[in-house]
């Protein structure tokens, strides 16, 4: 089995899990599977990138190109990027069900859809 199709499998296994984490009426699992689809995204970024080791891609001063046999910096730069916007978006989330939870009393989110009626 190679990395890629190992890999492949842990996304997999991390966009269900994540799915199946939002899909529970607790508020708490509601995080942790926006979490999940979150590390889930970063590691199809990087996968789809094609996984190889590399050397940074730095360009030497005489030279126009990078040297062949270098790291990929736009997957990296993505990921990074993505991992900023879902920390705010979970911390975000995360104040948000905090300030529900104070008004209706309950971390269930069925007992947050009836204050809606």
């Amino acid at each position: 089995m190679t990395l890629e199709t190992l890999l492949a499998l842990v996304i997999g296994a991390l966009y269900a899990a994540g799915l199946y984490m939002m899909l529970r009426r607790s508020v708490v699992k509601l995080v942790i599977g926006l979490a999940l689809l979150a590390h889930a995204s970063n590691l199809l970024v990087f996968t789809g990138v094609g996984l190889t080791r590399g050397r940074a891609p730095l360009v030497p001063e005489e030279a126009t190109v990078p040297a062949p046999g270098v790291a990929d910096p736009l997957a990296q730069a993505l990921v990074l990027t993505a991992i900023v916007i879902s920390f705010g978006l979970l911390v975000f989330t995360v104040v948000l069900l905090y300030r529900a939870h104070q008004a209706v009393g309950s971390p269930d989110l069925d007992a947050m859809r009836s204050t809606e009626e």
